[in-house]
């Protein structure tokens, strides 16, 4: 396959992030349709419906590569190139009304991400970048923070609601809270990245998760100065911790993402 121009994808998946954050600012406070609601989460028809609006933009620009996403894939995913998109990342947000949840889109080649687009319909953020360049919010360059103790640091934690991950993470959750300036669990892994790149988080661990999650986000931390560590977890998840290069190996996190 011919390279693809990671300018081009770039501004086909800021299209792409910027419709469907229309599409999910529209129907914010209309009620929404539930596909199936589990113990501790929601799918939504219009993840469906965003996720297809996605497909179609990448698509008229790129249809020769495939689509790797939270709602479904499409064509070869194991492929040179695939997008790797969470159509709407933050749906139990979303479904109560709280304004924190985002379009996340990323461009794989080789199963390492090379452009990334994640974007925050509510405040109009947008964080973009490609494979060797900054981070940039809504055009402007940023930073992950200097920040280098824990007890100055705001650190975001996340939870699989599962019996060995909960004891596995509530310790940390607790040695952490008596130690860092303040904890956070926001319900969108990928606004915590973004946050991180963005100095806004020193931090975010996260014992399991999806690669939609992270895929667009783990560049743009990395582009913007921070590190990105990751663990594999069963049935193809992750285990993951992004942090501003200086807290990492001081926030002990090896044995929760064991």
């Amino acid at each position: 396959m011919k390279p693809v121009s990671l300018n081009s994808a770039l501004t086909t998946a800021i299209k792409a992030a910027r419709a469907a954050g229309k599409v999910m600012h529209a129907n914010w406070h209309k009620p929404k349709r539930v596909n199936s609601a589990e113990a501790h989460d929601i799918k939504l028809e219009l993840d469906v419906q965003c996720q297809a609006l996605i497909e179609k933009i990448l698509a008229a620009a790129f249809p020769q590569i495939p689509v790797l996403g939270e709602e479904g894939s499409t064509g070869d995913t194991s492929a040179e190139y695939r997008w790797v998109i969470d159509p709407i990342d933050g749906t139990v947000n979303y479904f109560f009304g709280m304004p924190h949840a985002c379009v996340s889109i990323a461009l794989q080649h080789r199963e390492k991400s090379v452009v990334g687009v994640i974007y925050d319909p509510f405040t109009d953020e947008i964080w973009t970048t490609t494979k060797g360049q900054p981070t940039r919010l809504n055009g402007k360059i940023v930073r992950v923070s200097n920040r280098s103790r824990i007890e100055e640091s705001v650190i975001a934690m996340g939870f699989s609601k599962s019996q060995d991950n909960l004891n596995k993470s509530m310790p940390h959750l607790i040695r952490l809270s008596r130690r860092a300036k303040k904890i956070r669990i926001m319900g969108s892994a990928a606004l915590e990245l973004v946050y991180v790149a963005s100095g806004r988080l020193d931090a975010y661990i996260e014992r399991t998760i999806h690669l939609w999650d992270v895929a667009a986000g783990s560049l743009l931390v990395e582009n913007a100065g921070g590190e990105f560590y990751t663990l594999p977890a069963p049935n193809g998840k992750l285990r993951m911790c992004a942090d501003n290069g200086k807290l990492r190996k001081k926030l002990q996190v090896g044995s929760l993402l064991k």
